[in-house]
């Protein structure tokens, strides 16, 4: 093998290694720093394994995601079904209809106050916001610059873990309804805009099943 290529390949093996003993998200910066090279060049190796646990010539068990600032190994979703058997893992922790349409209606239009999601829904969803805040499927995000400063809400990174997507641009292709703002409340679309009041956000949850 060609001694060159050595070091890439110990520094792969070392990355997949640390991504599975964690089974969480880990920093580009953190590995880098650990492996003693630049972020930059942990981004690009990663997204060489990215596309090599990806490639049907040579079908493994885990997909590698990546994220704008964290990366992380996970299970292919047509495994599941072998993974409960073997774990003895019970089904169940499913989002109910009602916190679907909720997530939806978020994962489309965020930042959207939860005036906007009633709205669209034509019903209270304040359970629903609340059962997704819960398992950190949303989060607060800041508070919309109108009269009472409703709060916004935004779907985190763990939305993204757990319905196996990368960014927002993987969310399959559909129209929202837009109402109409009610009290000086813009568009879900123009929040974007405003200045938020943001916070610190805790890391998100180590746990990316749906509990």
């Amino acid at each position: 093998m060609d001694n060159e290529m050595q070091p890439i390949l110990h520094i792969e093996s070392a990355i997949e290694a640390i991504l599975f003993a964690a089974g969480y998200p880990v920093r580009y910066d953190k590995i880098a720093e650990v492996l003693g090279i630049g972020i930059s060049e942990t981004k690009h190796l990663i997204e060489n394994m990215a596309e090599t646990f990806q490639s049907e010539t040579s079908p493994r068990g885990l997909r590698l995601l990546m994220f704008p600032d964290t990366c992380q190994l996970c299970t292919k979703e047509q495994y599941l079904p072998y993974i409960r058997e073997a774990l003895g893992i019970r089904r169940g922790g499913n989002l109910s209809a009602s916190s679907m349409e909720v997530l939806a209606v978020i994962a489309y239009a965020q930042p959207v106050t939860r005036s906007y999601i009633d709205t669209v829904r034509g019903v209270d969803s304040s359970y629903a916001v609340n059962a997704l805040l819960d398992k950190e499927l949303i989060e607060a995000c800041g508070r919309l610059d109108a009269p009472g400063r409703p709060m916004l809400y935004a779907t985190t990174e763990k939305f993204l873990r757990v319905f196996g997507m990368t960014s927002l641009a993987d969310l399959p292709q559909t129209e929202l309804p837009k109402p109409m703002p009610e009290s000086g409340e813009e568009p879900a679309e123009n929040t974007a805009q405003n200045n938020l009041s943001n916070e610190e956000k805790d890391p998100p949850s180590s746990h990316d099943q749906i509990e």
